[in-house]
């Protein structure tokens, strides 16, 4: 058997049953926050799963099987996603076709990881990274975590004790939980909230009688390709959300580099070097442009599967392929999928609480552990401003500053400011280059 250190590098060596359990186990633990994200969004849960899955496989095609690493839904966006729905129901179209308009600018965030891939392939990660040090990467990090608290909020509101019982489940599961427990928190704060507004009779189960066992799980008019083929494109709210999105993949770029280190030192290899940053940058960005395209969430890679492999010491990147073909076949049950939007809106409140938190609180351990020295003007002029620019636009009336007829949110202005000051600003530390290391990593995408 394939073995170092206690570790199995070859699962199949461990027979067809302890194989598949694996996979499962692997699915268990990205599922809660890959569902959350459409949940929060009102994007499609059977198309979040295909594409997941789909992201996946391809991710493992492109860095010849090496890495085992999932993909699922990114919590970074939700901003985006937010910012953008707003404008388009203001310019009196649908939630649904407004993120049609939003899915256009995540497609396109997803193309970035491909110009950062071929800049990488040409002259390096630690040159490219120098432009990206967590002085900007942290506070954006922050001020996502901010801007989306208010409306976990709102959903709490509807009914708190209910959102009580996903908060305590989350905090006990993660502080005091052992093995697999400890690393789908999410997941079982959801299932135990659930159950609880089940038993007491405040979920209408009325969508989840009428859904078919089985359906495709993509809807034409709710892609892209709906979109152009319409006929209507509005181009200023595509610019509008193309421009306020896109900067947001300056910090899910990051965090990528962070998780892809994490993965490998649980692993005991340099996937940075093999199969190299610009193939896993491939992956990750193709996949979350293809998602997106047909009306799925961006992907990231996920801390979560991380954590299963440190806890099964099983490396073997086929275990991480079946739970991506899990999540593509359970992506064909319409009657699931309607299980997971007929939701209390308490428990998304809840869960997503603790969430959001948790992102800004990555963004602050971002700065810290990194040593960003805040003793320099520079870098508290840097902080100050996307911080500032960030959250004051998004709670101003307006919530976005208008520039001809594009609205730019908070966040991209923010994010376009501090990779600017931080390039021209005197006194740069580019010390964060030499050593990508894992402290981005664990979770802008997830918990």
């Amino acid at each position: 058997m394939g073995e170092k250190n206690g570790a199995i590098y070859n699962a199949r060596e461990l027979g067809t049953g302890k194989t598949l359990v694996l996979g499962l186990q692997h699915m268990f633990a990205m599922f809660g926050a890959t569902v959350l994200v459409p949940i929060i969004t009102g994007l499609s849960v059977s198309a979040t799963l295909l594409f997941a899955g789909i992201a996946t496989l391809f991710c493992h095609l492109v860095t010849g099987g090496k890495v085992p690493v999932f993909l699922g839904s990114s919590f970074a966006f939700l901003g985006g996603y937010a910012a953008v729905k707003a404008a388009g129901v203001a310019a009196g179209y649908t939630e649904a076709q407004s993120l049609t308009y939003a899915c256009v600018g995540v497609a396109c965030a997803g193309l970035l990881y491909l110009v950062l891939a071929l800049i990488c392939k040409a002259v390096g990660s630690k040159k490219v990274m120098k432009f990206f040090p967590p002085v900007v990467t942290g506070p954006i990090i922050i001020a996502i975590g901010l801007n989306l608290a208010p409306s976990a909020i709102n959903n709490c509101d509807d009914n708190w004790w209910i959102a009580l019982v996903a908060i305590v489940v989350v905090i006990v599961c993660n502080i005091w939980g052992k093995g697999m427990i400890k690393i789908i928190p999410i997941l079982l704060g959801v299932v135990a909230s659930y159950a609880v507004a089940a038993v007491s009779g405040i979920v209408d189960w009325t969508l989840v009688k009428e859904a078919a066992w089985i359906g495709l799980p993509v809807q034409m008019q709710n892609t892209v390709f709906g979109l152009f083929t319409s006929g209507n494109v509005d181009t200023n709210l595509l610019l509008s959300s193309i421009i306020t999105i896109v900067p947001i993949a300056v910090a899910t770029m990051m965090e990528h580099v962070g998780d892809i280190s994490a993965i490998g030192s649980t692993v005991g290899k340099n996937f940075i070097e093999d199969p190299g940053l610009h193939r896993t940058l491939i992956g990750d960005g193709v996949g979350t442009a293809i998602a997106a395209l047909f009306g799925a969430p961006a992907n990231t890679t996920y801390g979560e599967n991380t954590g299963v492999l440190a806890l099964t010491k099983v490396y073997d990147p086929f275990v991480i392929r079946l739970a991506a073909i899990y999540a593509i076949v359970l992506s064909f049950c319409p009657k699931f999928a309607a299980i997971i939007e007929v939701m209390p809106s308490a428990t998304i409140g809840g869960v997503s609480l603790i969430l959001y938190g948790m992102i800004s609180a990555v963004g602050v351990r971002n700065v810290v552990e990194n040593k960003t020295n805040f003793q320099e003007s520079r870098n508290v002029i840097i902080a100050a401003l996307i911080l500032g620019l960030a959250i004051g636009i998004g709670y101003s009336e307006a919530g976005s500053i208008a520039i001809g007829s594009v609205s730019l949110s908070g966040l991209a202005v923010a994010s376009i400011v501090g990779l600017v000051l931080n390039a021209v600003l005197p006194g740069r530390d580019d010390s964060f280059a030499d050593t990508p290391n894992d402290q981005l990593s664990g979770s802008l995408g997830k918990y």
